[in-house]
């Protein structure tokens, strides 16, 4: 009784109109939610990182320890010092901007890509300090606000559905529907989809885990069976094995090796991806749980960005990429969750999952990524919020989402809505309600865009 009076009074329990049962509950049903990044995180992240001498799948439970290890510490830190239910771990886009446009797309070296990691958390860190971070956030477009995690969920739909081998490629509408009745993984991938859907319409709480693990269990099943060859809809699991002294650190070798210019470019883009996406994810998950103000803006942003901070410098340090706050939080925030006990709870799980490390590996890419297009669908539900009536507003958040997946780059997404959004409020004669700090980050971002498209950014950092 006295550890519960304790923790009521930490938290602030009677302000927040909750109790420690419902703050658990709100933790256990956040995990259940986001939990499957322990498993996407890996497979995302290993289509970029390979270490010599160690098998993709000794490398993906790297990936999945570092992964654990930086979410719980963010989530901590969120739980302790932000006092907010908000869950985080490496970001979903993020994750995807780091592995396929600069290491795969970029030719960056995964090292460097993890410096620049490092290198942006720690400015986050100084930002957030000083409080140049909030201001800016603050000066971001309503419109583009609500629209980013929409642009987000396209973009990992269409990561997704290509894993999947749903998505395909065609010479002649670039992209087209895979020949989903005569292919194995497409069609037990669509089976697994549509049964996550089920189980998530039906309130099953960890529906999205549930749904990935049904969907590799049925795979090692149909192979079992002789139904399909050996290795088709499965992947050989190597031993067990928590050593991460190969991945941790070699950001270290990633700074030795850099050209200070090039590398500053590519700091630079990681800085404004990430800076917007975490204010975009952040912004969106306050949306759904009420906690906007009514500008749309977070009050006492501040200590969730330094949450989000840390977590990214450390989990740069670690080797993964950026960690931002989860979506998914808002389903504990439904459970009523209200304060930093149930991102405590999340952290603590977290830590608990590390004895299940070795099975991440075992989970085939075309399973995990239906956690992506399931999110996808639900970031949708933002756009709601949007003043489509209003050309000023619905201009900037449809470029925001479309520029988005059709560019493969989130940053090209934000860059689009943010320069979007002075011009068209200049010519419905509305200048006067663009803020001085909306045209510098317009301006900022027509550097951007010219920096990521005019060549300047290269693979030889």
């Amino acid at each position: 009784m006295a550890a519960s009076d304790s923790l009521s009074d930490f938290f602030g329990f009677d302000r927040h109109d909750t109790d420690l049962r419902t703050e658990v509950l709100a933790g256990l049903t956040t995990f259940l939610t986001m939990s499957y990044i322990v498993v996407v995180n890996p497979g995302i992240l290993s289509n970029a990182i390979q270490i010599e001498g160690f098998s993709q799948g000794q490398v993906i439970q790297m990936l999945a320890v570092v992964t654990i290890i930086s979410a719980a510490v963010a989530t901590f830190i969120m739980a302790l010092y932000a006092n907010r239910p908000f869950a985080q771990a490496p970001g979903l886009g993020l994750n995807a901007f780091f592995a396929f446009t600069v290491v795969l797309g970029l030719g960056v070296p995964w090292q460097t890509a993890l410096a620049a990691v490092v290198v942006e958390g720690i400015i986050f860190i100084l930002l957030t300090l000083v409080g140049a971070r909030e201001y800016i956030i603050q000066a971001f477009p309503e419109p583009v606000k609500f629209a980013v995690g929409a642009g987000i969920g396209a973009f990992l739909a269409l990561i997704g559905l290509e894993e999947m081998q749903v998505v395909v490629a065609d010479q002649a509408t670039y992209v087209t529907l895979g020949n989903i009745a005569s292919n194995p993984v497409a069609a037990l991938a669509v089976v697994g989809l549509f049964l996550t859907f089920v189980l998530y319409a039906a309130g099953i709480r960890g529906a999205i885990l549930l749904g990935i693990l049904i969907t590799t269990a049925a795979g090692y099943a149909i192979e079992f069976a002789g139904l399909v060859a050996s290795g088709t809809l499965t992947q050989s699991v190597p031993g067990a094995t928590y050593d991460i002294t190969p991945l941790a650190g070699s950001f270290v070798v990633g700074l030795e090796t850099v050209e200070p210019f090039s590398f500053a470019l590519i700091v630079f883009t990681f800085f404004f991806v990430d800076f917007f996406d975490t204010a975009g994810t952040l912004t969106g998950v306050s949306q759904v749980a009420g906690f906007l103000d009514e500008k749309g803006d977070l009050p006492d942003i501040d200590r969730p960005l330094m949450a989000d901070a840390v977590g990214t410098t450390l989990g740069g340090i670690l080797g993964t990429s950026t960690v931002t706050t989860y979506i998914e939080s808002a389903t504990g925030v439904e459970e009523g969750g209200r304060t930093g006990m149930t991102a405590l709870v999340v952290a603590l799980l977290f830590v608990a999952s590390l004895a299940l490390v070795p099975l991440a590996a075992a989970i085939p890419l075309y399973a995990s990524h239906i956690a992506l297009v399931v999110v996808a669908v639900i970031m949708l539900r933002n756009l709601v919020d949007v003043q489509w009536d209003d050309l000023t507003h619905a201009i900037p958040a449809g470029m925001t989402v479309l520029i988005m997946p059709f560019t493969f780059n989130i940053g090209y997404g934000i860059a689009a809505g943010i320069v979007s959004y002075p011009i068209v409020k200049a010519a419905s004669g509305e200048a006067r309600d663009v803020s001085m700090a909306q045209w510098a980050l317009a301006l900022a971002f027509v550097v951007y865009f010219i920096v990521r498209t005019g060549g300047f950014l290269s693979g030889n950092v």
